[in-house]
């Protein structure tokens, strides 16, 4: 049976409830505990699919993971929302690691493929065009649309790792400090994280053009 939109609202307050009688007979601190602040580890940059949820998939508890999510988790040096939260995390929470995740069957990646004006997220999805562009004689090899999409996700996360790198935030960082940052992509299919191997962690993996003098 269908549900109305009323039930379906009621029902996620409904959770709410159920989650906090849990976790306080698990541990009556549980919420107490949190609310004294967080000092995450890692910054996750990730794709704002609902299936894809960054604690669910590495097990991690509350304040370990900050996360911000957009669309093809990408890093755009004009989106002053992610930039914002980068230098949050980097500067004032002193996270160690930064990852960008994306995911196969995305939706955001899949969309960027062909000429189909969707209106205003066309501008966004410029940028996955750009990375397409870049690699064209690569995609263009691959026959199979689904397996060309699948390698376009991951060639997205490691230009939106190097995209990360090039922020003068990033470099500051470097200056100081151990920041690492990680290119990684879930598998929907199997629940599988894939490292990528792309870590940028100095200034000296950069094109000289894109390196402050911080």
């Amino acid at each position: 049976m269908t549900e109305t939109l009323e039930q379906s609202y009621s029902r996620i307050l409904e959770g709410n409830k159920n989650y906090v009688a849990e976790k306080l007979k698990e541990d009556p601190t549980y919420f107490k505990r949190h609310a004294e602040g967080q000092a995450p580890s890692f910054l996750w940059i990730g794709c704002s699919d609902s299936r894809v949820h960054p604690s669910e998939l590495t097990q991690t508890d509350k304040g370990e993971i900050f996360v911000h999510r957009n669309i093809a988790n990408m890093v755009v040096h004009t989106d002053l929302n992610m930039l914002s939260v980068v230098q949050y995390a980097v500067e004032v929470l002193k996270v160690k690691h930064v990852i960008v995740c994306g995911h196969y069957e995305c939706g955001g990646v899949v969309a960027s493929m062909d000429n189909v004006d969707r209106g205003l997220v066309n501008k966004w999805l410029r940028n996955i065009k750009e990375v397409y562009s870049k690699n064209g004689k690569e995609l263009r090899a691959i026959a199979d649309f689904n397996q060309r999409a699948r390698r376009l996700v991951e060639l997205n996360v490691v230009q939106q790792v190097y995209n990360l790198a090039e922020t003068s935030i990033i470099q500051k960082a470097w200056k100081n400090r151990e920041v690492q940052l990680h290119g990684w992509v879930y598998d929907m299919e199997d629940g599988l994280i894939k490292d990528l191997k792309c870590m940028v962690d100095e200034i000296e993996d950069l094109d000289p053009i894109f390196r402050y003098d911080v």
